[in-house]
């Protein structure tokens, strides 16, 4: 190869190094920045080929992404001058990528700390505002929407732009949850202590009526029964009565045999009396009475004829 092909060669890379310093590309997902010297010409955050003047501009790319801040966890007074435990965070963007750099070097750490100042100071101002209450239940989206409008039009100021604010968890501090605990416990326990006061008193009150039906139940029945018994001992002393008036040997021998069906009612029972006892009157006796006998026979003769 001559000396001619070699500074042709040269020529050559030279022009593709040329060509190459003046040439770059931004990625859908990236904002530049063209710098003349240090100073900012101009930004784009078109995607594609783009021209700028070799070897005097310089190109910086951003991540234009949607990035995500996660706060740590602060306290909060409520109206009610009460400590909740906020745990949120933030979606932003790079919207202005020229004052994104000249406000805050284009380090996103540096534009967290600046959003993350103005989340605090909104979600303070609107905590202020409401009792627990209305933070936990009733104003919680309305407050997300607040805090997000505050904060992306104070991050316009450094190029930024918040897409949204959210609320991960809302707490009461750990030593104020555990006084409503205990609080809420003792007065669980006080409701069930008037309602087994209440319980312990209506089963008295039951007890008490029951007992007292039983009395009188009882009462009654034994008038009853002491009624209806003095009725028919009346009506057994009237027949009784009648039938001693009838024939007076003959009920005292009725006696006397129920009186030996119920000594004798078993086999081991046993009495003791003397001999000539009345109560064996009718075993020492037990002969057919003479004018009796007669005036059967007489009345069999009767009707034999």
């Amino acid at each position: 190869m001559g000396s001619k092909g070699i500074l042709g060669l040269i020529l050559l890379v030279a022009v593709a190094a040329v060509v190459a310093s003046a040439l770059y590309t931004v990625d859908e997902r990236e904002k530049a920045i063209v710098f003349k010297f240090g100073e900012i010409v101009k930004s784009t955050d078109k995607p594609g080929l783009h021209f700028k003047t070799p070897f005097i501009n310089t190109v910086q790319k951003f991540d234009a992404r949607i990035q995500s801040m996660d706060a740590p966890p602060e306290r909060y007074l409520t109206i009610e001058k009460k400590n909740l435990v906020v745990d949120s965070f933030v979606k932003w963007r790079i919207r202005d990528v020229a004052k994104y750099f000249v406000t805050v070097s284009g380090l996103i750490s540096s534009a967290q700390i600046r959003l993350a100042q103005r989340v605090n100071d909104s979600l303070r101002e609107e905590f202020g505002k409401r009792t627990v209450t209305e933070v936990i239940s009733g104003d919680r989206a309305l407050i997300m929407d607040v805090v997000r409008q505050r904060t992306d039009e104070a991050a316009q100021e450094i190029g930024v732009e918040v897409v949204d604010v959210r609320l991960k968890r809302v707490d009461l501090d750990p030593d104020v949850s555990e006084r409503v605990y205990k609080r809420m416990e003792a007065e669980r326990s006080r409701v069930a202590k008037e309602f087994r006061a209440k319980g312990a008193e209506e089963a008295e009150r039951i007890t008490a009526n029951a007992d007292r039906q039983r009395e009188v139940t009882l009462a009654e029945a034994f008038r009853d029964s002491e009624k209806l018994r003095g009725e028919g001992d009346a009506t057994a002393t009237r027949i009784y009565a009648v039938a001693y008036g009838e024939d007076s040997e003959f009920f005292s021998l009725y006696r006397s045999l129920n009186a030996y069906k119920q000594t004798f009612n078993n086999q081991e029972d046993l009495i003791v009396l003397e001999p000539d006892s009345e109560f064996f009157q009718y075993f020492k006796n037990a002969r057919p009475n003479p004018t009796q006998s007669r005036s059967d026979s007489t009345a069999q003769t009767q009707v034999v004829q």
